[in-house]
């Protein structure tokens, strides 16, 4: 590592970051998480380079937005990236950690446990490696064999190699230590207060007004509990909407099964990928979001629905149940009929819903700060705990 004046974390770091699409991108939760890390700690004086995948936007190149060097301080490296299901990751993750190993980088932040499988390139160059394990990937539905074979080394790779292991819940801290004997560390994820927006455009584009819908939010991937969901709602006696709001990830054909699965019931709609307003309006006017996941590593997007002051309903996956709090509430995961049941008991009881919006927002806002969560990594960073 090079030599510096000042020591802790008033330090100025040389930082790259891999295992992510691209930033800035809300493509799935690791890229917020990178995006928000990245800018903090550029504003902060550090030098950070997110080396982004090349090609287009998982949901199409219609959403390719921002192109340039710079975003928010950050500098942005596109590096070699086959766009096939199951090398993206792969070839992206090898080419930026060979970039990185011969950068003049102090650390090299790792995000998510495929990518770790190239951790070795950097380390062979003596650098400071950083493992953040957003979830248990190898778990994943849309995974092949060999892709699980791929992520496991990953896996493995990180607990043999990286300095620090960052896990995001208490669940994974249990799963690292029991499995491999490797101490971790626990640093959530943050979120942000939001601006709450009327209903403008999702009333032109959707036909949706406050309280007129349910939400789900996220990747469209068979992890997500979306069968239990349409399966539940079509069974409800109400005038409100389903809104699917999100896009596929090398899961085209779950996609394509779950709207032919909602085709009969002409109250469920897909959006696609949402971004912008028309995500802060979605999240600003639901009657009630659900997360009926099966797997998770630190659901985002459920953080960010009850920063909305929403309230939700979530399986009761551990994932899940550690960052609720009593501020939410439960179904048995992958039952449909509990679903359908907590569902239909929200519609009806109008005062309940309003008591967990009145304490959403406060909860998750005041316990899970990206402040914090920087200070907490840069220390990891630098060697301090």
């Amino acid at each position: 590592m090079s030599k510096q004046n000042t020591t802790g974390t008033d330090r100025k770091l040389n930082i790259a970051m891999l295992g992510h699409k691209r930033v800035p991108s809300r493509e799935g939760g690791v890229e917020v998480v990178v995006e928000e890390l990245s800018v903090r700690m550029a504003s902060m004086g550090h030098k950070v380079t997110c080396l982004n995948r090349s090609g287009h936007h998982v949901a199409g190149e219609e959403y390719d937005a921002y192109v340039g060097n710079i975003y928010k301080g950050v500098r942005l490296k596109n590096v070699p990236t086959i766009n096939i299901k199951g090398f993206a990751a792969a070839t992206s993750s090898f080419f930026g950690a060979l970039f990185a190993a011969f950068g003049r980088y102090d650390v090299v932040h790792f995000h998510a446990e495929g990518p770790c499988a190239t951790m070795w390139i950097p380390k062979l160059f003596g650098k400071r490696c950083i493992a953040t394990i957003h979830g248990l990937d190898h778990k994943r539905q849309k995974w092949g064999y060999f892709a699980k074979r791929y992520i496991m080394k990953g896996e493995m790779r990180a607990v043999q190699l990286a300095d620090e292991i960052i896990v995001l819940s208490e669940s994974a801290q249990q799963y690292f230590k029991e499995t491999y004997g490797r101490d971790t560390v626990l640093i959530p994820n943050g979120v942000n207060r939001p601006v709450i927006l009327q209903p403008e455009m999702i009333k032109e584009k959707y036909g949706i007004d406050k309280d007129g819908y349910i939400l789900f939010l996220g990747r469209l991937v068979p992890e997500k509990g979306l069968e239990y969901l349409i399966k539940a709602f079509k069974e409800l006696n109400t005038n409100k909407k389903l809104i699917i709001a999100g896009g596929s990830s090398d899961s085209q054909e779950f996609e394509e099964r779950m709207k032919d699965l909602a085709a009969s019931d002409d109250r469920i709609v897909f959006t696609g990928f949402v971004q912008g307003r028309v995500l802060s309006e979605l999240l600003s006017n639901c009657y009630m979001y659900v997360l009926p996941s099966d797997l998770e590593g630190m659901p985002l997007t459920l953080l960010e629905a009850m920063s909305y002051g929403q309230c939700c309903l979530v399986s009761d996956i551990p994932e899940c149940m550690d960052f609720i709090g009593d501020k939410a509430l439960t179904f048995h995961k992958g039952d449909v009929q509990d679903l359908k049941a907590k569902m239909h008991s929200l519609l009806a009881n109008y005062d309940t819903v309003q008591a967990y919006r009145a304490e959403a927002s406060d909860y998750v806002c005041n316990k899970y700060n990206w402040d914090k969560v920087v200070e907490q990594t840069l220390q990891l960073y630098t060697g301090e705990k």
